[in-house]
């Protein structure tokens, strides 16, 4: 049973990178998220489970909990979101096949839309980048038209090997989250930036040794990290003329998402390409293309036609 126990610990943990990785989490949220499911799991020990382990009943007797110990509103619910978060991104890997926290009533409050640069946005945030210096900037530009043209986490970005385009393929297989493969695309502007950054690659090289990294680096990873890509994102951003603020790695995947939609891409074709398991986390960007959604629908339909 112990080792069983601490599973539930080993998921938060997982979680907690994921967060930190992914969606660059500040320091101080990483912190409050770990605090959250302490508080959980330690509710959840008194009842002989852990986070693993937890049946809804659990679930909705914590959040039941919550509201009865006077905590503030504000507390209350940034726990219940993180112990939403933390099922989801479980249910996510595959380690779970349900999520004891979904039949739970969240919050009444506003769904949070994924933040999303316009195409003439995406086009200046890409300029800016190749307008770095020498290399580090075909560099730049080049991780930036990979994860624009093919919707990559940061994670699968960073973690590209030079095996996966030195022949300069029309698509990427990408193992995503729970192991599961799927095809990512690259169009014509991608390929030409993996070519032109291709040339250059060898100065990032540590000390001039090969590397099986798309993205060497001299640091202790012997890769770009998904930390540093971030930085660089902002600094690209900055000068792009764009707030920071709205830019990070994963909005360059909302970005693919989001423009597919715009452009009359079928709903299960991003979710495909996205690596959703569940299209319900697809449907948001629907909410974020919604504009155009309704120009076309305006502008296309037989019957608005006759109008």
């Amino acid at each position: 049973m112990s080792g069983e126990r601490g599973q539930g610990a080993a998921w938060a943990e997982a979680f907690l990178e994921m967060m930190a990785a992914e969606r660059a989490a500040a320091k101080n949220t990483l912190v409050a998220y770990a605090r959250d499911l302490e508080d959980a799991a330690g509710f959840l020990a008194a009842r002989g489970r852990d986070l693993s382990q937890a049946a809804a009943e659990d679930i909705e007797a914590y959040f039941a909990a919550l509201g009865a110990r006077g905590l503030s509103a504000a507390t209350a619910a940034r726990r219940r979101s993180a112990v939403r978060q933390f099922y989801r991104f479980v249910l996510g890997e595959g380690w779970r096949n349900d999520d004891p926290s979904r039949r739970v009533d969240a919050p009444k409050k506003g769904r949070t839309l994924p933040k999303v640069l316009s195409r003439e946005e995406m086009d200046r945030l890409i300029a800016a980048a190749g307008a770095r210096e020498a290399a580090r900037g075909v560099r730049l530009a080049c991780m930036v038209e990979l994860a624009y043209a093919s919707g990559l986490r940061i994670s699968e970005l960073t973690g590209l090997t030079l095996a996966a385009l030195a022949r300069d393929p029309a698509y990427l297989i990408v193992k995503g989250k729970g192991g599961k493969e799927r095809l990512a695309p690259l169009n014509d502007a991608a390929r030409s930036a993996v070519k032109a950054y291709l040339q250059v690659r060898a100065a990032f090289l540590p000390n001039g040794k090969a590397s099986a990294w798309l993205f060497p680096s001299r640091g202790k990873t012997g890769r770009l990290t998904p930390r540093r890509f971030a930085q660089l994102l902002d600094e690209a951003a900055a000068a792009a003329g764009i707030d920071p603020a709205r830019v990070s790695p994963h909005v360059l995947r909302h970005a693919f998402a989001t423009h597919l939609l715009e452009g009359g891409a079928d709903l299960r074709v991003v979710q495909t390409l996205l690596g959703h398991a569940d299209i319900a986390t697809t449907q948001i960007y629907t909410h974020v293309a919604g504009d155009r959604l309704r120009e076309v629908v305006a502008t296309k339909h037989p019957l608005a036609k006759k109008r």
